[in-house]
Formats: C-alpha cells, sequence, structure tokens
C-alpha cells in the first residue's frame, strides 16, 4: 500500500453512513453550531490518532493497536479481553454498516422490500469478504476508488451549498450554550472512530515507521474537513429545525435548491458508496490482526490458519458472524453499541501507552489529554445517550461478558495443552 491508500482506508471506514444519521441528531442537541462539534471532535481524535501514530510508528504490525496494547499490558488478560472484544465488536460495525446499505439498495431497486434489505447487505458481506481473501493490494485499489467517489460529491455538495447558503442561518448568535455544544460532541465523535483500522495497515506499507502515521494523520484530515464542510452546507441551506426533521435525508434536501433531483441521486450514490467502503474497511483488519493473536496466543491458532489456499480463518469467521448479525439481529436497537466499545477500546490503548511513551518518543502530557478527552467523550456519551438506550446498554454488557468468557475459557484451555505462544516472525519490527 501507499501512504493514500492507506490513508483512505481509515476515510473510507470514518466516512460512512454515519454522516447522514448524524447530522440531525447532533442538530437536535447544537443547532447550527453542528460544524463546531466537528470541528472539536476532530481535534480530539487527533489527540488519539497522535498516540497511535508514534505506537505504529515503533512497533508496526499487523496486530495495529492490539500489540500496542501488548506492548503496555502484556500478553494477558487485559489484551485477551479486548482482542475478543475488538474483534465481535468489528462484526457488529460492519452488520450493521451493511444493514444501512441494504436499506439504501432495496429502496432504489425493490421499492424498501424488507427481504431484498437483508439480502443486498448479505450480498456486500460476501463481495467484500472475496475482495479481502483476494488481497490487500484489492483492498486498497478498491477503497481508494469509493473514497475518491464519495469525496468527490461529497466536495460537489460543499461546495454548491457553501456558494449558496444563507449566512444568518450560521449566526453564533443563535448557537446553542457551550454545554449543548460539548454533548453534541460525544455524538459527532462517533464519525471519526474508523480511523482506528489504520494501525492495521502497518504489514502492509513497504517503511510503516514513516508512512503509518502520515495515512494516520492525512486520514483524520480529510475526514474533517469534509465533515466541517458539509455541515456547514447543509445548515447554512436548512434551519436546524428542518435538518432535525429530516434526519437520514438532510443531505439530499440541503442539494434539492441547485441541484433538484440530481442532488437526491448523488446522495444515494454517496449513501451506496459510502457503506460499501465502510464494510470493506471494516472486514479488512481481521486477516492479519486474527493471525498475529493466534501466533502470540491470544487467539486459538486455528485462526492462523487458512480454509483452502486463500481464504485466512479470521476472516471468514468475521464474515460469518457478520451475516448471521444481519438475518438474526435487531441492530437499529443497539445502534451505538460499536461506539461505545471504542470509546473503551480506545482508552484502554492510550492507558498502555503510559508504559511505553518513552520508547514511542511521545509526549506524556499529550496523552493525558488524549485519555481524559476520550473518557470523557464515553462519559458524557454514556449520560446522553445510553441512559436513553436501555438495549444498547444490555448489549454492552453481553458483549463484554462474553470476551471475558471466551478470553478465560481459550487460556485455560491452552494452559492444559502447554504449548507457549510463538511470536510471529513478521509482527517483529
Amino acid at each position: 500500500m501507499t501512504v493514500l491508500q492507506a490513508s483512505f482506508i481509515g476515510v473510507g471506514a470514518m466516512v460512512g453512513a454515519g454522516i447522514f444519521a448524524l447530522l440531525g441528531a447532533a442538530g437536535a442537541v447544537a443547532g447550527s453550531a453542528v460544524w463546531l462539534s466537528f470541528l472539536i471532535a476532530g481535534m480530539i481524535a487527533a489527540l488519539q490518532g497522535y498516540s497511535f501514530a508514534k505506537l505504529g510508528a515503533t512497533y508496526p504490525s499487523s496486530g495495529g493497536m492490539l500489540t500496542y496494547l501488548a506492548k503496555g499490558f502484556g500478553e494477558g488478560h487485559i489484551t485477551g479481553i479486548v482482542s475478543w472484544l475488538f474483534y465481535m465488536t468489528g462484526a457488529i460495525v460492519a452488520a450493521m454498516v451493511a444493514t444501512s446499505f441494504g436499506g439504501y439498495a432495496s429502496a432504489v431497486v425493490t421499492g424498501d422490500d424488507p427481504i431484498w434489505a437483508v439480502a443486498f447487505a448479505v450480498l456486500l458481506v460476501l463481495v467484500m469478504t472475496t475482495l479481502n481473501i483476494v488481497g490487500s493490494t484489492a483492498v486498497a485499489r478498491v477503497q481508494s476508488l469509493i473514497v475518491k467517489v464519495v469525496l468527490g460529491i461529497l466536495s460537489l455538495f460543499a461546495i454548491v451549498t457553501i456558494a449558496n447558503w444563507d449566512p444568518a442561518l450560521l449566526d453564533p448568535a443563535g448557537y446553542p450554550g457551550v454545554r449543548e455544544i460539548i454533548s453534541s460532541v460525544a455524538l459527532t465523535f462517533f464519525a471519526f472512530l474508523g480511523f482506528g483500522v489504520i494501525t492495521f495497515t502497518a504489514s502492509d506499507l513497504p517503511r510503516p515507521s514513516r508512512q503509518l502515521p502520515r495515512a494516520m494523520y492525512l486520514a483524520l484530515g480529510i475526514a474533517t474537513a469534509v465533515y466541517v464542510a458539509v455541515s456547514l452546507g447543509v445548515f447554512g441551506t436548512l434551519t436546524a429545525e428542518q435538518v432535525v426533521e429530516y434526519g437520514a435525508t438532510a443531505l439530499a434536501e440541503a442539494a434539492k435548491p441547485t441541484l433538484g433531483q440530481a442532488g437526491y441521486v448523488l446522495m444515494v450514490i454517496t449513501a451506496l458508496f459510502s457503506t460499501a467502503g465502510a464494510v470493506n474497511a471494516s472486514l479488512y483488519p481481521s486477516t492479519g490482526m486474527t493471525r498475529h493473536l493466534a501466533a502470540v496466543g491470544q487467539f486459538p491458532t486455528a485462526f492462523g490458519r487458512h480454509i483452502g489456499r486463500r481464504a485466512p480463518v479470521g476472516l471468514v469467521v468475521m464474515a460469518l458472524l457478520t451475516i448471521f448479525m444481519i438475518i438474526a439481529l435487531d441492530l437499529n436497537s443497539i445502534a451505538s453499541l460499536g461506539s461505545a466499545v471504542a470509546l473503551l477500546i480506545f482508552s484502554a490503548v492510550t492507558a498502555s501507552h503510559f508504559k511505553t511513551y518513552r520508547e514511542t518518543g511521545a509526549s506524556l502530557i499529550v496523552l493525558i489529554v488524549a485519555l481524559i478527552a476520550t473518557l470523557g467523550t464515553f462519559v458524557v456519551f454514556t449520560m446522553t445517550t445510553l441512559v436513553n438506550e436501555p438495549k444498547t446498554a444490555v448489549a454492552l454488557v453481553v458483549i463484554l461478558v462474553a470476551a471475558f468468557l471466551l478470553d478465560f475459557v481459550w487460556k485455560r484451555a491452552r494452559t492444559r495443552r502447554g504449548p507457549s505462544a510463538a511470536t510471529d516472525p513478521a509482527d517483529v519490527p
């Protein structure tokens, strides 16, 4: 991979269907100041990205952020539990995004037929799984194409809407208080959570110690610019009340004054491409991650093998788990689960960085601020969202318990067998 291709993996994971859903939810809290919420959220993500970039430059590995966690906490239960948590959450996020793709595709092709929506979602997972089996080069090329289409359309949207906006709609005099804006940051920060997937590109970069940090910062810069520009365009065209009312179709409605029906078509195309790219990015880490975790003894050795000659077990299992969730679960009722778990994982990785910051050369002050900001976001999220989503709270407890049990059961079984875990030579920097 090149730096640009690695960054597009992250951009594709971030700029998914979330931009459509978040504008209405954030607008209900922060009004027309949503652009400011995105900017602050991007700054918080940059603090976390700084930590990941320093770790990635020092410990490049296909295990990504889970390798960084092990460098601080060792290969014990903390790393094992977080690894299982990350793996299961990846499947949940992929299932949620694929379901969004199915909904958009069904609306366009079959008039919102729910059966076809599921079929399209499953088909997307199968296609993207096949792409990942082909290899990282194919993943990078397809992801680059997808991201270029999405960024091209969103850039056109931003330029057109900003050129015709009503400045009065963005008058700071109409902004809510600081408390409301900070509360909305907990929502908009979730649009940046996908950047962590970039840490898993290290094994596909020729010079990861130099290229991974560049890819990280480039991806966060692109995502922040897109989010701020799009939110300025939407809230400079529609009132905050209209954005909340239109919800996921707010972008299409904002484009209508200048682009007409073509604006609606462009937004549908954007939604299809962005959700497809997000599924691709969600599945991508599973191959290198599970191979690494099997090599160091955190996952069963089967996860380091292949089905046939090319299909990695870790990827196939994640794909099957994703398809099962699409078919069997009501994902809308636990829509915030992936965000909550990601915040906990990010916090754990940054906490582990305190033990290795002298090796990575990271600033201790920046790491402290990053940890406080991430944990603070989780606390605000818990107080504002989880209390209103009991099913999400229950699902969070269930997945935490499942990760705990999987780690302890596997570790006990491994101890009884007696083999020592070997380190994958490919993961030694």
